[in-house]
């Protein structure tokens, strides 16, 4: 696979990337990741690539040109699957989402600033528009990091124990199970006796109804949906 950022803060990504299970999925060659600075195509000499919004609001606006040039280079050299832009106004991000894009190619994903990117790039090239919840943060640095690190650790042989990002919350539209290490017994609270049985049968029955009864304390709208 091979992902395509746009960015005009390339060193926001320089340590969610190189660490951990990103770094380790990239030296194995499972993912290339290619982070582009929107201020390679500036409209001036200043390395200017925002400006203020039609309409008097506040805040600043990122030009639809160095936006474009970007992606139409990126588009000349390879196809996209999905051009992808993070944004408190997309769908909200769920497990689906991140287990499609796993299987995709090429992802080009674009990282807003300010107020936001110029409508018209949106309308022209984006394809997936995602949020990350509710909230709002300074710029899309950080959720398109949350959102790759979410695509690749799926990957086949990315993680040491595939199965265990089958067993993740939402897989199977429920949140995971408690979980428990040693030892058997910490401050007075002991490990369920069903996990120490033995009896993998039992074990699978626990976790499912441990799973169905967070699930319906926690986020009943996952049941609902």
């Amino acid at each position: 696979m091979r992902i395509d950022i746009l960015t005009v803060l390339p060193e926001l990504f320089e340590s969610p990337l190189q660490h951990s299970i990103m770094k380790r999925a990239q030296e194995k060659g499972v993912v290339e990741i290619h982070v582009h600075n929107l201020r390679d195509y500036a409209v001036n000499k200043y390395g200017q690539v925002d400006d203020y919004p039609y309409g008097g609001a506040a805040g600043m606006v990122l030009m639809p040109e160095p936006l474009s040039k970007w992606i139409e280079q990126l588009q000349s050299e390879r196809q996209y699957d999905e051009v992808v832009f993070l944004t408190p106004d997309g769908e909200p991000t769920r497990q689906s989402h991140v287990n499609k894009l796993s299987l995709s190619q090429n992802l080009l994903i674009i990282s807003g600033r300010y107020k936001g990117i110029d409508q018209r790039i949106r309308d022209k090239y984006v394809t997936l528009e995602l949020s990350i919840g509710d909230f709002v943060v300074t710029g899309g640095e950080l959720p398109t990091a949350l959102l790759i690190d979410g695509i690749v650790r799926l990957i086949p042989s990315v993680l040491s124990n595939e199965e265990s990002a089958l067993s993740d919350s939402f897989q199977d539209g429920l949140l995971a199970p408690p979980v428990y290490t040693r030892p058997v017994e910490f401050k007075g609270m002991k490990v369920p006796d069903v996990l120490l049985s033995g009896n993998h049968a039992e074990i699978e029955k626990w976790q499912l109804s441990e799973a169905e009864r967070l699930t319906k304390e926690k986020r009943p709208d996952l049941l609902r949906d």
